[in-house]
């Protein structure tokens, strides 16, 4: 196969993107642009991302497919930066990944909770000190953590870290409403702990009689929860689905209160597969992307 120069593969990427849409970034929706795009092809199944804490500028993703376990690093257009592989862990089906501080220290949290056949008893999540240096290497978890949900298996794909409560956010996939469940972030001494549920994420934009009569399938999926990521001040979490990012905010005594209706509704740009998502370091933006080679890296504004 015949490799492009990153610029050309850049702007046909682009010019296929723009084309596919018939839209301009800056037209696509208010503040939404193009970051860059995922020209690797071992990017090409993106499904977790997340904005470094030790290391600015950087974001560090994950794909979902037969892959070895790996994470990658990469700048905030897409390039990526150096390659870890994880070892310690078997990689059943990777689908979110979270950044977070916890007592001072950087960390990332891998998801490996996807479960298409609703099958699995026991779901992991995998916790890694994010490393000092971003550079091609090996990592092992620093802790894994064992669940199950309370009431038999489902499916889900989004997850985010409350480190200042101590839990684990989880939201399933195919349910409707979609369900938030909290899981211990650090349980001391317990070789597998449930899922508690806290409510269902309400205010979903649903597909129209127009929509479903053209599109039955797309309308059939448009709902179903792809990603999630919580804010770095631990007060608005933001859920993705195919077609928008939903923005909660806590209430005062918890996230039930904020569950029942979305402070904001922000609707995608052109991307055939959302898959993954993380607030930018600061909070003020959001990073989104697809699961498909030459995916774009959109930057979307949240505040």
């Amino acid at each position: 196969m015949t490799r492009l120069p990153h610029a050309a593969a850049y702007a046909l990427a682009l010019a296929a993107l723009l084309a596919g849409c018939g839209q301009t970034p800056s037209s696509e929706a208010p503040g939404h642009e193009v970051a860059g795009m995922l020209l690797d092809a071992q990017l090409g199944e993106v499904s977790g991302l997340a904005a470094s804490r030790a290391h600015p500028g950087v974001l560090w993703m994950h794909d979902d497919g037969g892959n070895p376990a790996r994470l990658f690093a990469t700048d905030e257009e897409g390039n990526r930066l150096a390659t870890l592989r994880v070892e310690g862990v078997t990689k059943t089906d990777w689908e979110d990944m979270a950044a977070f501080r916890l007592r001072g220290r950087d960390y990332l949290l891998v998801a490996d909770i996807g479960d298409n056949g609703g099958l699995r008893r026991t779901l992991q999540l995998h916790v890694f000190a994010e490393p000092a240096r971003v550079a091609n290497g090996r990592i092992a978890p620093a802790w894994s953590v064992a669940f199950r949900w309370p009431d038999g298996a489902r499916d889900a794909e989004a997850v985010a870290v409350d480190a200042a409560r101590g839990e684990v956010l989880l939201i399933s996939k195919r349910r409707r409403p979609p369900e938030l469940f909290a899981v211990p972030l650090h349980p001391p001494g317990i070789e597998r702990v449930t899922a508690r549920r806290i409510g269902t994420l309400g205010g979903m934009p649903q597909p129209d009689a127009e929509e479903r009569r053209r599109d039955p399938q797309g309308a059939r999926l448009a709902t179903q929860v792809t990603a999630a990521d919580l804010a770095p001040d631990g007060r608005t979490l933001a859920v993705m689905t195919y077609r928008h990012v939903l923005l909660y905010a806590r209430g005062r005594d918890g996230w039930a209160e904020g569950l029942r209706r979305p402070i904001r509704v922000i609707p995608l740009p052109w991307m055939p597969q959302a898959e993954a998502l993380a607030w930018s370091a600061d909070g003020r933006h959001l990073y989104a992307t697809g699961e498909f080679v030459a995916a774009p890296l959109y930057r979307l504004k949240a505040r």
